[in-house]
């Protein structure tokens, strides 16, 4: 699956079910080394989330992986923290909200 598509499966989701989506307004910007290398961006606001390649939006927290890291992530194979830990997660901003997406991304699966 293409990192294209994953953020397509994970956005529909959250829009199909807003619940969780609740008082979040922020934007994750990741940069992904690879075979789907760039910058992607996933925008969270208004019990909306909307999803970007390139850099449409400012953002507060910038994580760094590769896409194959990043597939893993998106469909909760992988532990963040260990990630993190590791080395295979470079995370530029606030940690919190690098595990609160986390949880989020949990929530969807």
């Amino acid at each position: 699956m293409s990192i294209k598509n994953t953020f397509e499966e994970l956005t529909t989701k959250m829009n199909e079910d807003p619940s969780h989506l609740e008082g979040i307004s922020y934007v994750y910007e990741f940069h992904l080394s690879g075979e789907d290398e760039g910058t992607y961006q996933l925008k969270v606001e208004n019990n909306q989330a909307l999803y970007s390649i390139g850099t449409e939006w400012d953002s507060r927290l910038k994580l760094e992986m590769s896409d194959k890291n990043f597939e893993k992530l998106a469909h909760d194979d992988l532990n963040p923290t260990m990630a993190y830990m590791s080395g295979k997660l470079k995370v530029h901003g606030d940690l919190g909200h690098a595990l609160k997406l986390q949880a989020l991304i949990k929530k969807y699966q």
